[in-house]
């Protein structure tokens, strides 16, 4: 277990350097609710050049033209296409020739949304110009004590609160809190707001997005300011938002408005100076992320600068094919580009020496691709954030609001906040903690902010933790696909000056014919080839089970490796299932790089 408080550590002002006073459904990842979740070198693994209708064509689309086989072909579905180049007016034009209507340029994927018939979709996808067509699947939206678990509290003590930096938070919207104006102007701190669901404003009537926007920039002005020691405030409470709304009044939303809002905030942001992207929203997994349009929009974000942190998901209690909850990372949480967040659970108190993995935070490896996921964790249960009166959460959740006097408010004061759990809230603690770095050092690329977190992240972990939910008892392991690199530590990752001369994609498991499995870094990145960023440095000998890197290859599981005791190896079956590993096994690892 951890043996000391982070508010403990040592945090210098030397050290910082600074003193001062779907369809599938696309869900936000919250643990109150049962949701379902099934690089600069993304083009890798792409077919290019290969005309071909079923490789052109998802799987689940081709499915869907299958079961309308039969039916009219006139009839119309709504399509992403990604094609090989960016489309000119003329390619534009060859899809209106077939009966296709645009509705959406997404040319942060080098395509579109389109309207199209069963016969123009199957005419479309033999154009050797096109490299996918997939459907625009629908999506869900996926403290307190975490500021303090985390050190954002040690940080703020010594003056790191975001100011300067710009998030952009997609989700369901953002409402005019107290919390989000700044406090001596009265000014709001969301300095741009547009809503991606037709026929909606900006404005949050599901109650996610304010909630995710509070855990990241709330400053507890509505629970007495910095002055009550009780108060709910965010992990950097200067930061300003760009609010780009995505899900509706239900926390539903699809592929294209995602991808729609990821555009936007390239776009804009050096208008207003936006450098982080929060995504706390998923949905399953339906092919590799090498071909996923929701993908290849985070990766292009990423590309432009962005630090794109995504959700990981809330499917750690499925046993789908007795899995454990094994696999389930959602997309776009399955891209080795972006930062993806697992849960913890802080146990209400401010010592991480008590938390505890939240049962419902999603596992690795990715379905198909096998990434090693998630990257790291962070406090996400029962976190106490701002409250939308009157949202779809409120009157479905009512005994989450906080009773005011929990933080010294008089008992008939307004309610201004709502607990909610999900690793949601894990990955705006992360989002915040990444705008404090941006703070202390502008110059940070997406790849050494993310190659810091991990690397600093606290790798103690106990090896199992037996937790009940309900009336399921159940063993939960710490290893690599649970925790990633391990619990995010701010302080540690604010006083870290090592660089990055590669990318930080992160690596992919690797199961040989023998049933051995590895880690297999991209040559790109800094995992493959430095003794500062090695796989053992990164995720810890206790995380990864296995042996040194050797080779730019670690050794996770051997065929005789035992791996706790019998009680505790409830996830080997994650080696020997088809459903994780597919027709893989025997796969070289040059076969299996990103």
């Amino acid at each position: 277990m951890k043996q000391k408080n982070r508010n403990e550590r040592s945090f210098t002002a030397s050290t910082v350097g600074r003193l001062t006073t779907l369809t599938a459904v696309l869900v936000v990842l919250l643990g109150t609710s049962s949701f379902g979740f099934g690089q600069g070198h993304s083009q890798s693994n792409r077919e290019k050049g290969n005309s071909s209708i079923r490789s052109t064509l998802s799987p689940e689309l081709s499915t869907i033209l299958a079961g309308l086989q039969n039916r009219s072909s006139n009839q119309r579905l709504d399509v992403i296409v990604q094609f090989k180049h960016s489309p000119s007016d003329s390619r534009i034009q060859t899809v209106k020739a077939l009966g296709g209507v645009s509705r959406h340029r997404l040319n942060v994927i080098r395509g579109g949304l389109f309207n199209l018939t069963v016969n123009g979709i199957r005419a479309l996808a033999k154009d050797p110009e096109v490299a996918y067509i997939s459907p625009n699947r629908s999506l869900n939206g996926a403290s307190d004590y975490t500021e303090a678990t985390v050190g954002a509290d040690v940080a703020q003590s010594y003056g790191w609160d975001g100011a300067g930096v710009t998030v952009a938070v997609i989700d369901s919207g953002i409402s005019n809190h107290p919390d989000l104006r700044d406090p001596v102007t009265g000014q709001s701190r969301v300095v741009y707001s547009e809503s991606f669901v037709p026929f909606t404003d900006a404005s949050d009537q599901y109650g996610h997005g304010t909630h995710v926007a509070g855990i990241l920039a709330g400053n507890g002005t509505q629970s007495g300011g910095p002055s009550n020691s009780s108060r709910i405030y965010g992990v950097a409470p200067s930061v300003k938002l760009v609010n780009l709304k995505v899900l509706d009044v239900n926390g539903r939303g699809q592929d294209s408005y995602v991808i729609a809002a990821l555009q936007r905030a390239v776009v804009l942001k050096d208008t207003y100076g936006i450098r982080i992207v929060n995504l706390s929203l998923g949905r399953p997994v339906f092919e590799s992320y090498t071909q996923d349009p929701l993908c290849q929009a985070v990766e292009a974000a990423w590309q432009a600068g962005l630090i794109v942190i995504v959700a990981a998901g809330n499917d750690g209690r499925r046993n789908t094919y007795g899995m454990h909850g094994y696999g389930t990372v959602a997309a776009p949480g399955n891209d080795p580009s972006v930062i993806t967040v697992g849960a913890m659970n802080a146990k209400n108190t401010a010592n991480p020496a008590d938390d505890v993995i939240a049962t419902y935070s999603s596992k690795g490896p990715t379905m198909l691709d096998h990434v090693v996921k998630p990257d790291l964790v962070a406090p996400g249960n029962r976190i106490a954030s701002l409250l939308v009166p009157r949202s779809t959460l409120d009157l479905k959740l009512p005994s989450n609001e906080v009773s005011p006097p929990s933080y010294g408010g008089n008992f008939w004061s307004p309610k201004s906040y709502f607990i909610l759990s999900g690793t949601s809230m894990a990955t705006p603690v992360v989002s915040g903690a990444a705008a404090l770095m941006l703070e202390q050092d502008s110059s940070l690329t997406p790849d050494l902010v993310k190659a810091r977190l991990m690397k600093t992240a606290d790798k103690v972990f106990p090896v199992s933790s037996r937790l009940t939910v309900g009336s399921i008892t159940d063993d939960y392991q710490y290893d690599i696909f649970t925790v990633g690199a391990g619990y995010l530590d701010i302080p540690g990752a604010l006083a870290n000056n090592d660089t990055v001369t590669g990318t930080a994609l992160s690596p992919i498991a690797v199961r040989d014919s023998s049933g051995t499995v590895s880690l297999v870094a991209d040559a790109s990145s800094v995992w493959s080839n430095s003794v500062i960023w090695g796989n053992s440095v990164i995720w810890g000998s206790s995380v990864i089970w296995g042996n040194a890197l050797v080779s730019g290859t670690s050794v996770i599981w051997g065929n005789s490796v035992v791996w706790g005791n019998a009680t505790l190896d409830g996830c080997s079956v994650i080696w020997g299932s088809s459903v994780i590993w597919g027709s893989t096994v025997g796969a070289t690892a040059q076969e299996m790089m990103p």
